[in-house]
């Protein structure tokens, strides 16, 4: 499955942004879907996670700001990002659960000035 997300960009302090994964294959409907976060020289986080009925899980750190979606019968997942953080800044990416090594996709730079 290609993933490709988008929507990020450069935000101060307590704005909002909102980014979309679209999927190229149906059976993303089937997946447990997940927005992960890169920032340089770190680790790549798990951010939140959605299941293909809905139910969402949040890390920490986002829980409370950010709110996860999806639209099965689009092949579409969202992040809706709120009182973001400069600690947010980072680049987001889309996959599933387990991630697949071959959608990483370019992600989307999101930047957040404090």
């Amino acid at each position: 499955v290609q993933l490709q997300a988008s929507g990020g960009g450069l935000v101060q302090a307590g704005g909002s942004l909102r980014l979309s994964c679209a999927a190229s294959s149906g059976i993303f409907s089937t997946y447990v879907m997940a927005w992960y976060r890169q920032v340089e020289g770190k680790q790549r986080e798990l951010v939140a996670r959605i299941t293909s009925w809905g139910y969402a899980l949040y890390a920490d750190s986002v829980k409370g700001r950010f709110t996860i979606s999806r639209d099965n019968a689009k092949n579409t997942m969202s992040l809706e990002m709120n009182s973001l953080k400069p600690e947010d800044t980072g680049v987001y990416y889309c996959n599933r659960i387990p991630p697949d090594r071959h959608s990483w996709g370019q992600g989307t730079l999101v930047t957040v000035s404090s």
